[in-house]
């Protein structure tokens, strides 16, 4: 497994880790629901995002029978993507704290800048990776190849 993908895995079980952790504790404190954004970006962007991050990476050059365009940009986009979602985690919890309310916008600014970024890195390479042209189902006869002989005949192949 190339390390862009190992990494985007492995981050995804992180924040399921940490989005789970701060979901049991909002059920235990119920004054805690105030950091449901946080808990909210950690499981959607950190747990599912980065899932399907790392899933593509592997799969996609795969499917398409060339390699990743720019494997570099896969590794800024593990890094940018990363200190994005703690960047807004911070702001998300900062922000619900009066005396903490402009540098947390700060951290949900820049935190946001960096996850789009992350995330045009991701549809550019995937874009460039995936071969253009004119997309067709394959023209075979699935009837002939995979019916016994004496179906194919009764099917009208012959």
């Amino acid at each position: 497994m190339d390390w862009p993908v190992r990494s985007f895995l492995r981050a995804s079980l992180a924040w399921l880790a940490l989005g789970v952790t701060l979901g049991v504790g909002m059920a235990a404190q119920p004054g805690w629901a105030i950091y449901r954004p946080a808990h909210e970006h950690m499981n959607l962007l950190g747990f599912v995002t980065m899932m399907i991050f790392g899933v593509a990476y592997h799969v996609i050059p795969r499917f398409s029978g060339r390699p990743l365009r720019y494997p570099p940009l896969a590794v800024w986009h593990f890094w940018i993507a990363n200190a994005g979602l703690a960047l807004m985690v911070i702001g998300f919890v900062l922000r619900v704290h009066t005396s903490s309310v402009g540098a947390g916008t700060a951290s949900l600014a820049v935190g946001g800048a960096l996850s789009a970024l992350g995330a045009y890195a991701f549809v550019l390479n995937l874009w460039r990776t995936i071969p253009a042209g004119q997309l067709s189902a394959p023209r075979h006869d699935l009837r002939r190849r995979h019916a016994p002989n004496g179906i194919a005949n009764v099917v009208g192949n012959k």
